[in-house]
């Protein structure tokens, strides 16, 4: 043991720290010195690298062709014109794809993790970005290791290394040995001094072998997909018009002025632009409403959620418990006051019970105390705690009574700890007392009683008959049955020289403990909300079933199964009449018999978290989207196999964090359900601007193709310029606005959205044909009534101001894509109001300007003459809407 002490103090004198930690002070200093505890990443995006990404663009290369045609054909105005529009197309997508990589960078420091550190004597929870060497690290099961470090301080430690060594299994740990940044704890808790950070630690040494690649979301692989599909139709379209007006006797190079001005006009350029400002925004919308997408997939999977599995303690509830009775003795206490402050008694019959006269119940309330990690401290008059709520509660009980923690562990020292586990479902703690030691040991009633084989009454120790435990039992399931939250305690002595894997056996019950977690009153309301848009909600937890079913029933958790009775022997009937099931009758199930009662149980009971795995596949098996909240090491692979694995940002562990793709940071059903609300209001504008995009970029094309195909090019509607004026203004602005609609109540109000769907469906490809259509056809009919032969000058200006026009209705027909835009409002997206404004007016400049105008050939309109063109547009905006009325409705939810 010396020579161990020694080595620790050795490491320990030489990173200059110590076991209290190191200073606020020491921390500052060193920061400055090494810099911060992360890796090097691969180059950030700057301003130059998203710059230079602009020349990737096709519109670019297209325009600059373009530009060197004008130039050989001494089409100087034009070369002119169409430089600045490259300049226009550059600089606009420079600055809003750069305030999406900031938007995104902004998310990503919101996903930062924490680590739990010794500073200044006492346990704090800083960002592990901010660790230095000498630093206490103090971590227990599911944490994530921040630095490698020194272990002084064990108890079971289990270590995942597979980030560094790519073995699968877990390496046990002792004293004195070495943890490395990037692993895992997997079972067991610790304390280690940090001794190297940063690229300093072994992960660091192998960082470029961990670095991502940034990934193609199956989202933006579609819209990728879709650009190219109807780039090519654009530019076979153009061709055809190149080639009817070559053929009817235009000049070459006239005819490709156009025709690549129609190219420009029809390619969908700023749909992978909007796309990335939609997805970006509406991502850190959604971090700013607690829910964190850590992957641009998740919000397209969100939006086909048809299933929500959740825990019960902290997500449907407030994790907030407080006992509230007491079974000891056959007889039931009160326990008075709520929340964390010690401020309450004991009752017994409306009359305060003396401990000292009850000695079981005393021996129960320090087993409680005892048996137990959290703290309750009052500083400044203000009383905070730390720990498990459960945990917590106990304590504030036993307070109630006048028995503090602080002062009975001077007592009763602690000398050992079985950790509490999902499997066991117990805990157990062994001290130190002047009389032996004593063992406590809490836990599921029922797993309690397997380990006891006396009871406690105020007149001794009896043994523990089958009607006692049944006795128990009954009152356990009574009190579950009210909502209530049971722990059974029981305790025994240790004779000298027997094993601490011992304590656990042949135990003395004490008695039960109950307490309340009140349920989250947003909770109903989410889960009424779910129903409406066709989301199954299951409740998953390890409490028993009584209290799961009663929580159920108060939050409106009913299943409603559809599937055939037949064959079914009586426990399976008896189940889906349920609605319920445990995790021992789960276990007793085969796979085709669970696949058949899947749809028909709404809460699971006494669950392990490896058999949620097993209630994602089947729910999978069925067709079903699913997301799956968690927050232990044992949830992970639940987390990974789920549709969307759902973290606990509060009380969720680092390897749930990572196997998971969204993290609630408030624990909050009722944020999982925004985010799904926002998800789909995500995927739903990208419709929006997608069908707009292609509608506007296809009018152009079938506006000059009827009029050289029936009038010939000396009548052509739109000249080259005027196209690209109208692509590079016109479009803009009103498909950012749509991108960022704001959110609908309605959207959920609809069934989920089929998986693979792609966003030209059916439906809204021929909404998209249609209304291009009614514009083209529109826009060619004001052409021709206005005397195009006689001043053709005037009558090319009208079709100009008649698209122009368009802008002041269209963008409002794709606020919605089944109803009237009217149900939606004209007022509630005031960037589109903006951006529309804005536009018209860019508009009227141009026309209005004179050297602008004569720069486009555009005349100046009368006010009278702006009656045609506001008029057509007008007419344009409502044959749209009918044009929505008439097409099905894929979706809508009854």
């Amino acid at each position: 043991m010396g020579s161990e002490n020694t080595d620790i103090e050795s490491v320990f004198a030489e990173v200059g720290s110590s076991r209290s930690g190191l200073s606020e002070t020491d921390v500052k200093k060193r920061l400055q010195l090494s810099g911060f505890n992360e890796l090097q990443e691969k180059a950030r995006i700057t301003p130059a690298k998203v710059l230079l990404r602009q020349f990737t663009n096709f519109i670019v290369w297209v325009l600059l062709a373009a530009a060197a045609i004008s130039l050989m054909i001494d089409e100087v105005v034009n070369f002119g014109v169409i430089i600045f529009l490259v300049a226009f197309v550059i600089v606009l997508g420079f600055v809003q794809e750069y305030k999406a990589e900031k938007a995104m960078e902004a998310l990503k420091r919101m996903v930062q993790s924490t680590t739990h550190v010794v500073r200044d004597g006492t346990v704090a929870e800083v960002p592990s970005r901010d660790i230095v060497v000498g630093d206490v690290l103090v971590m227990e099961t599911g944490d994530k290791v921040a630095a490698d470090a020194f272990v002084f301080e064990i108890m079971g430690l289990k270590v995942d290394e597979s980030a560094i060594t790519g073995e699968s299994f877990s390496i046990e740990k002792g004293i004195g040995g070495l943890i490395f940044s990037g692993t895992q704890i997997v079972h067991g808790k610790c304390k280690a001094v940090v001794t190297a950070t940063g690229m300093q630690t072994q992960l660091g040494g192998i960082a470029s072998m961990i670095q991502e690649d940034e990934v193609m979301t199956p989202l933006q692989q579609k819209i990728n997909e879709l650009s190219k599909h109807l780039a090519i139709i654009a530019l076979v379209a153009s061709g055809l018009t190149f080639v009817l007006g070559y053929a009817t006797g235009a000049p070459l190079e006239e005819m490709l002025i156009i025709a690549l001005a129609l190219a420009v006009a029809a390619v969908p350029e700023g749909l992978p632009l909007t796309m990335t400002i939609t997805l970006a925004y509406g991502m850190h919308h959604m971090a700013k409403h607690n829910a964190i997408v850590r992957r641009m997939l998740g919000v397209e999977t969100l939006g086909s959620t048809t299933v929500i599995c959740t825990d019960k303690t902290g997500t449907l509830t407030k994790n907030e418990m407080t006992v509230e009775k007491l079974f000891v003795n056959g007889q039931f206490f009160d326990v008075t006051g709520i929340g964390y402050e010690p401020e309450g008694v004991l009752l017994k019959d409306d009359v305060e019970a003396d401990v000292s006269e009850n000695k079981a119940l005393g021996t129960l309330l320090k087993g409680i105390s005892l048996c137990n990690n959290a703290s309750l401290v009052q500083r400044h008059g203000v009383w905070e705690v730390s720990g498990d709520p459960t945990e917590v509660s106990l304590i504030v009980a036993a307070a109630k009574a006048g028995l503090w923690k602080d002062d009975l562990e001077v007592e009763y020292e602690k000398v050992h700890e079985i950790m509490f586990t999902s499997e066991r479902k117990l805990m157990t703690t062994v001290h130190e007392t002047p009389g032996g030691r004593l063992a406590f040991c809490k836990g599921a009633p029922e797993f309690v009683l397997d380990r006891c084989v006396s009871i406690e009454r105020d007149d001794g120790v009896h043994d523990l008959s089958a009607a006692d435990i049944k006795g128990i039992l009954d009152e356990n399931n009574g009190l579950a049955g009210s909502a209530y939250r049971v722990l059974g305690v029981s305790y025994r002595k240790l004779s000298d020289g027997m094993a601490v894997e011992d304590s656990e056996k042949d135990l003395i019950f004490l008695g039960l403990v109950a307490m309340i977690d009140p349920v989250r009153k947003e909770a109903k309301d989410s889960i009424d909300l779910c129903k409406r848009a066709g989301i199954r909600v299951v409740m998953i937890t390890g409490d028993n079933e009584e209290t799961a079913k009663a929580i159920g029933k108060k939050i409106g958790l009913v299943a409603d199964y559809h599937g055939s009775l037949d064959g079914m022997d009586e426990k399976l009937r008896g189940i889906i009449k349920d609605g319920s099931i445990t995790g021992s009758e789960l276990l007793s199930l085969d796979d085709g018999e669970f696949d058949r009662l899947v749809e028909g149980i709404s809460v699971y009971a006494r669950v392990m978290p490896e058999q949620k795995l097993r209630i994602v596949k089947a729910l999978q098996n069925r067709g079903h989207v699913v997301a799956m909240t968690g927050d232990g090491v044992n949830d992970a692979p639940a987390l990974k196999r789920a549709d969307i694995g759902i973290s606990m940002g509060i009380k969720g562990t680092d390897v749930a964090k990572e196997s998971s793709l969204m993290i609630l940071q408030d624990d909050n059903f009722g944020t999982i359900v925004e985010a799904v609300k926002r998800g789909r209001t995500i995927y739903e504008n990208i419709e929006k601007f997608t069908t707009y995009l292609v509608s506007r970029n296809f009018t152009e094309i079938i506006l000059i193709m009827l009029g050289i195909t029936l009038l010939g090019f000396d009548l052509v509607p739109l000249l080259a310029l005027q196209i690209l004026f109208i692509n590079m203004f016109d479009e803009v602005m009103p498909a950012i606005a749509l991108g960022l609609d704001p959110v609908r109540n309605e959207v959920m109000y609809e069934a989920p959205r089929k998986p693979g769907e792609n966003i030209l469906n059916r439906r809204n490809l021929t909404l998209v044909v249609s209304i291009a259509a009614l514009m083209g056809v529109v826009c060619f009919l004001v052409f021709l009534l206005s005397d195009p032969v006689n001043d053709l000058e005037k009558a090319r200006t009208l079709t100009f101001a008649t698209i122009v026009s368009m802008i002041l209705f269209i963008p409002f027909v794709f606020r919605s894509l089944t109803s009237s835009f009217l149900s939606v409002g004209v007022f509630t997206n005031k960037l589109m109001l903006l951006g529309v404004a804005s536009t018209f007016l860019l508009t009227m400049v141009v026309m209005y300007v004179r050297p602008l105008g004569q720069l486009f050939d555009l005349v100046p309109l009368s006010l009278m003459d702006w009656f045609i063109p506001i008029s057509a547009a007008f007419l344009t905006m409502v044959l749209a809407e009918l044009v929505k009325k008439i097409l099905p409705v894929d979706r809508q939810f009854q």
